[in-house]
């Protein structure tokens, strides 16, 4: 018995015919869309914050406007968590679209994640819920359920759990389901999106991915026939790294080991996980607190041709006065240029000023001001990309954790009934697996400084101020390599932002790959913009990049 679940969003924002093309490409029994982020909550409290009906993703009834139907039809269940802050007024709208359309969809959604009013100052504080309360809604005949703040895994849990009649503690079953759901999340990203070797298949316009599952939790990742992308071990590795950290990946069902998964191919665009194991969940649930953090403004400033260094510390010196109440001033010199340049923007250094307080006026008219001032005044060729604004809101992440029993888990059934989702029974504090033993390294031979990423791939990602780094090697000799090579400290040299930081390497022997999590390189989160790639999305891809001495034979 198989249950196929396809996912049709990644993001908000993500490709709007998705969900089109997923009900029309081929079987599926459930499909699911993921709208949340960490970013998404703050732009949806802002959004609730001019209408309190708001608070849900906007784009997720037009895309049903012509594919409620098609799912009816096809008997295709909907689950996704576009209900944001408010997943009850995202019900009720697609039954009012559904009554217009004439199609009688039974529409259910799952409540308790919203903690704000338990957090002063927050401008939205969520619990990450499992998959519980989607499983009660399945079970009662919803064909369409909507969530506020689930796991991005809930996604899959939940219609897991009701089709093959799972409980709390099928720790195992739970788990697999888990990582199905975890590479599904990111929709393209499991068919050659953002992908490190994208070069492998033509990822013009990559399908979305789906997973056959089983009533054992094993499951087969794939996409439908005749769409773009590829599905391969290395796709679904990459997913599996992303923003993940060590082997114990914990969630509000089951605490999935990651260090117990395994990958083989199992046909063109099929990849086959088995073997993966869980345990009970620890005794909290983690919450997201998203508040407004103050003003923000950045202005970058062109310096062209000779004297970069000395042009920067002009305009540096020249701005000083203008910043001195600031409360948190931040330059940044890329020097973009290279000598006798053929253009001029190849000839151009950027130097970037980013500004932060809680008062407005300080990084708005005071330093637009100062810095439009210099126009005539500064160094020879001054100009900058951009003016700088009034300023603008910025949000600031943190998480915290409550006990399960803090937390009212309701699944709210079509009919209107509330349906209470008790908390797991069983619940096991979270401890670091010890290292796993390393392969036998690669005997000594020539040696060529080449870059990493000729022999690894790598995906990278934000979690709160954290970014993870997942490096996989693509054979069993160069993860000979990679795992005695690529320590913590090596990392450091390579990626020297991370120099001052504390950076945990972790090792996943069955996947091939080691994860770096690297604390607070991104500040107060994404929303807080606090470096030049404030999701570290292309942090990986730097790490690539850097040359290393490689052994010949790898190459």
């Amino acid at each position: 018995m198989t249950l196929r679940i396809g996912n049709a969003s990644g993001f908000y924002g993500d490709r709007f015919d998705a969900m089109h093309e997923m009900l029309t490409g081929g079987e599926l029994d459930v499909l699911t869309g993921d709208y949340l982020a960490e970013l998404t909550m703050l732009i949806l409290g802002r959004d609730r914050m001019k209408d309190p009906a708001a608070g849900y993703a906007r784009t997720f009834p037009r895309q049903l406007e012509e594919c409620l139907g098609l799912a009816y039809e096809r008997g295709v269940r909907i689950v996704t968590n576009a209900g944001g802050l408010n997943p009850a007024g995202l019900a009720d709208a697609v039954r009012r679209l559904a009554d217009r359309l004439g199609i009688p969809v039974r529409v259910a959604h799952v409540a308790g994640d919203d903690l704000t009013a338990a957090h002063p100052g927050s401008l939205a504080a969520h619990a990450y819920l499992g998959g519980f309360g989607i499983a009660e809604c399945l079970r009662a005949g919803a064909d369409v359920v909507v969530t506020g703040r689930v796991t991005d895994a809930a996604l899959v849990t939940g219609p897991a759990a009701a089709h093959f009649g799972w409980t709390p503690q099928d720790h195992d079953r739970l788990a697999g389901a888990v990582v199905a759901g975890h590479v599904l999340e990111c929709g393209a990203q499991t068919t050659g999106g953002n992908y490190a070797f994208f070069r492998d298949g033509d990822v013009r316009r990559p399908g979305f991915p789906l997973a056959e599952l089983h009533e054992d939790g094993g499951c087969v990742i794939t996409k439908h026939p005749g769409t773009g992308g590829f599905v391969d071990v290395g796709t679904v590795t990459a997913q599996l790294l992303y923003e993940t950290a060590g082997a114990r990946y914990a969630g509000p069902d089951v605490t999935t080991r990651l260090d117990t998964v395994w990958l083989s191919q199992d046909g063109p665009d099929r990849v086959r996980i088995e073997g993966v194991r869980g345990e009970a969940p620890p005794p909290t649930l983690k919450v997201g607190l998203n508040r407004l953090g103050g003003f923000r403004n950045e202005v970058v400033f062109v310096l062209t041709g000779l004297d970069v260094e000395a042009k920067a510390a002009l305009v540096r010196e020249q701005l000083e006065p203008a910043l001195a109440e600031v409360s948190d001033v931040r330059w940044e010199l890329a020097r973009t240029d290279r000598p006798d340049a053929p253009t001029e923007e190849t000839a151009s250094a950027l130097l970037r000023l980013v500004v932060r307080d809680p008062d407005q006026e300080a990084v708005g008219r005071a330093l637009s001001g100062a810095a439009v001032e210099l126009a005539l005044a500064s160094y020879p060729g001054f100009h900058v990309l951009a003016p700088p604004g009034k300023g603008s809101p910025y949000g600031v992440f943190e998480d915290v954790y409550v006990p399960h029993g803090g937390v009212d888990h309701v699944a709210v059934l079509h009919d209107g009934q509330r349906v209470p989702v008790p908390p797991p029974h069983d619940t096991l504090a979270l401890e670091e697996v010890p290292q796993p033993p390393l392969p036998e390294p690669l005997p000594p031979g020539p040696v060529t400084r080449a870059a990493l990423g000729r022999i690894a791939g790598a995906r990278s990602g934000d979690k709160g101020g954290n970014a993870n780094v997942g490096v996989w090697a693509r054979t069993d000799e160069a993860w000979r390599w990679l795992a005695h090579e690529l320590t913590a400290d090596r990392f450091r040299e390579l990626i020297p932002e991370s120099r001052g930081l504390t950076v945990v390497r972790h090792v996943l022997p069955n996947l091939r790959a080691l994860n770096f999590v690297v604390e607070g390189i991104l500040g107060a989160g994404v929303a807080a913009r606090h470096r030049f790639d404030p999701q570290a999305k292309a942090l990986g891809e730097w790490l690539r990049s850097r040359h290393l001495e490689i052994p010949e034979a790898l190459l």
